[in-house]
């Protein structure tokens, strides 16, 4: 019973000097100290992509421009005029076609312009006036067209542009460690950050460049098929008896 005493009594001692060398470690601790502020920021991250983030600075600035831009033209001229087709319809039957090319004239818009053609063809045989609606039409929407390559290009090149940086990367994780000598995370981390943050920024701007040229493109295909139904409507018109 004495010894167990005595063990119980040791056990004790033992329990008290590890607790108090415990809160002694803990108050002198620099890890107790406060915590600089967190400095991680976007561009402090993107800064360390590497050589390649400049090319890609400027492919996503330049798919940015050309979106906005072509956006406001195709904004432009998708505006649609309902009355349009029957003020023209009563102009033509009173035989006053240089009104209805004004009005068409005043409205500038592509669909304006395809039914301009038309009315100046008015006349001619329907195949005649069809065909020269068709070619106004061709011509106003490969004018929409424009620029829109710029982000097919774009959504092609920015990945490869993303995995050069990479291969970049993985070069400079290798040669700082064959002059480090050892492998840790403070030799490679900065051919790391160059590797992952090349190939994420290439393939987001790619990502954009590719839904904005099939947006945009979506956009004038549905315009076309308005075009087209307006010309339909126009030579029905024509067609009327009396017209």
């Amino acid at each position: 019973m004495h010894i167990l005493l005595q063990i119980t009594s040791a056990v004790q001692t033992v329990t008290t000097a590890v607790a108090d060398t415990t809160h002694q470690i803990a108050t002198n601790s620099p890890t107790t100290a406060a915590l600089p502020p967190d400095s991680f920021s976007l561009l402090s991250m993107v800064m360390k992509g590497g050589p390649m983030m400049v090319p890609m600075a400027f492919l996503f600035v330049l798919s940015i421009y050309v979106l906005i831009e072509r956006l406001l033209v195709i904004s432009k001229a998708s505006k649609r005029n309902d009355g349009l087709l029957a003020g023209l319809q009563g102009l033509i039957k009173q035989g006053n076609l240089q009104s209805a090319k004004a009005m068409c004239q005043g409205q500038n818009t592509p669909e304006a312009f395809m039914l301009e053609k038309g009315i100046s063809r008015i006349g001619q045989p329907v195949a005649e006036i069809r065909e020269a609606m068709a070619e106004g039409a061709s011509v106003q929407l490969g004018n929409l067209e424009k620029k829109l390559n710029i982000l097919n290009i774009t959504g092609r090149i920015a990945p490869m542009f993303g995995f050069i940086g990479t291969i970049i990367g993985v070069v400079k994780i290798f040669y700082d460690i064959a002059l480090a000598g050892t492998v840790e995370i403070s030799v490679i981390s900065t051919g790391l950050y160059e590797k992952m943050i090349s190939s994420a920024s290439g393939l987001v701007v790619g990502v954009l460049a590719f839904v904005a040229y099939h947006w945009l493109n979506a956009r004038l295909d549905k315009l076309a098929h308005r075009m087209e139904e307006t010309k339909m409507k126009f030579l029905d018109i024509l067609n009327e008896p009396g017209a």
